[in-house]
């Protein structure tokens, strides 16, 4: 079966087709219709003027009205928008189906902020200046809203773009990744048929990078969100016109530290699950560990065992655990890096070279050298690193090396450990005994350094995608 999506601009034409193929088997599943530059100039014409003209803006009971219908939608097709999900990005279907049900609560939430967000009031009357006046504020759209998304979470990551539009009232523009259109177009069908009028929310897949940048990095766009590799996000944002908001999410390395006073039973198992999950294409993913000097080669034998106790395989299959990476150039830059650690000096524990032309199995490796080009950047596969230490600070130094900062975690009994970890790790997000991989959609979700710039989660998104705005009143009754 095949899905063919039709340009989702209002009223432009295609410039071509682009085919969608599946990452485990190469077969084509759908096709979206291209957006070239003069598509791109109509949708953000389409966009500006839709803005700018405050008669055609949604009352706040209309998008509540299109979320909640649009939640109800996904919750009627939620093994189909799973199982497609699972075709188009490779994660495998028993994680596909949370990441539908944590696509429609998101969506829900969008709808239940229209009745929360509030404005507030500015003291006033409390000097001569001040005096018979009242004021305060309330949030209002900030404007075009441009979205650019990433493959590895096809569906809640669009949701996460263009849900907070939608509620904020922001007409939005979203490019998919692609590798991964169809359930962007997917989910966008869904806001229309949930009555969504088609200028508020437009998706496209570009016809090369050119057009792209045109579409982040033009005047009437407000509010940029990206969610992808640092190179391309720090590149756009250097292109952003004077005035735009943008929210940057990037790669990191999450690393996690196992104390000596670690419940082993209850950490590994969590571990192993959080290097491993989507094969390890996650950006909070786990792929450096730091274990006690005398317990980290058992650590990492145990590790291992789990993931070769995995099924590698078609993410379509309720048995599969983990399913293949994006594309057949990254199975074979994972490995390459994997044989590069160890010839540094690593230690291979399990895994290590390809199944196929499109899975890798889960790999486990001790210590490999702080040199290593695996120790060095974001793995984006399912490698997990144990790195033995002799003093937690010694630990918490080498896990602030690299200059991501994103999630970390630390696995310990002790308070004062947790809490010293906790004050001294950098990252937005420190887990005490959980792993780095945990997410709600409601908590803040930041990269810091080069892992990003903002902070995501639907809340946060929402707020920034508004303005507040204030009303002052002179009364001589006041």
């Amino acid at each position: 079966m095949t899905e063919n999506y039709p340009i989702m601009i209002a009223g432009a034409n295609s410039s071509g087709i682009h085919n969608v193929t599946s990452p485990y088997n190469g077969r084509t599943i759908g096709s979206v219709e291209v957006a070239n530059a003069e598509a791109i100039e109509q949708a953000l014409d389409t966009a500006d003027k839709l803005y700018r003209n405050r008669d055609l803006w949604l009352s706040g009971a209309k998008r509540i009205e299109v979320l909640e219908k649009a939640a109800s939608l996904m919750q009627e097709r939620f093994e189909y928008l799973a199982i497609e999900a699972a075709r188009e990005g490779g994660k495998p279907l028993i994680d596909s189906r949370v990441e539908v049900a944590r696509a429609i609560d998101g969506v829900r939430n969008c709808a239940e902020l229209l009745r929360h967000e509030t404005g507030q009031e500015i003291a006033m009357g409390i000097n001569p200046a001040s005096s018979g006046r009242l004021a305060f504020t309330h949030r209002e759209a900030i404007g075009v809203v441009v979205a650019i998304s990433a493959f590895n979470h096809p569906l809640n990551l669009i949701v996460h773009q263009v849900g907070p539009a939608i509620a904020s009232g922001c007409p939005v523009i979203v490019k998919p990744a692609g590798d991964t259109p169809l359930s962007c177009m997917r989910f966008i069908s869904i806001l229309r048929d949930a009555g969504l009028p088609e200028e508020w929310a437009q998706a496209c897949v570009v016809d090369d990078n050119a057009t792209a940048e045109k579409l982040a990095s033009d005047r009437r766009v407000a509010f940029f969100s990206f969610i992808g590799s640092g190179k391309v996000g720090w590149m756009l944002r250097s292109k952003l016109s004077a005035g735009a908001r943008c929210a940057l999410e990037h790669g990191g390395v999450a690393p996690v530290i196992i104390a000596d006073d670690a419940d082993l039973d209850d950490a590994l198992p969590l571990i192993a699950k959080a290097g491993f999950y989507h094969a390890g294409q996650v950006c909070v993913s786990v792929q450096r560990v730091y274990a006690p000097a005398d317990q980290a080669e058992q650590i990492a034998i145990s590790i291992a065992e789990m993931g070769d106790a995995m099924t590698v395989g078609d993410p379509t299959s309720e048995n599969t655990e983990i399913g293949p990476l994006i594309r057949p150039a990254e199975v074979r830059r994972v490995n390459q890096w994997v044989n590069d650690a160890v010839s540094d000096g690593a230690r291979l524990l399990s895994g290590g070279a390809p199944l196929s032309e499109t899975c890798y199995p889960a790999t486990v490796l001790l210590d490999p050298p702080d040199t290593s080009i695996i120790s060095q950047n974001e793995i984006f596969g399912p490698v997990i690193c144990i790195y033995s230490y002799k003093e937690l600070d010694d630990a918490i130094r080498r896990a602030n090396a690299l200059p991501y900062s994103f999630q970390s975690a630390v696995f310990t009994t002790s308070l004062d450990t947790a809490m010293r970890a906790y004050s001294r790790l950098d990252g937005s997000a420190i887990m005490v005994n959980d792993h780095t991989a945990f997410r709600v959609d409601w908590m803040p979700f930041a990269g810091r350094r080069v892992s990003g710039y903002g902070t995501g989660g639907i809340p946060y998104t929402y707020k920034d995608m508004t303005v507040e705005k204030m009303l002052v009143i002179r009364s001589k009754d006041i």
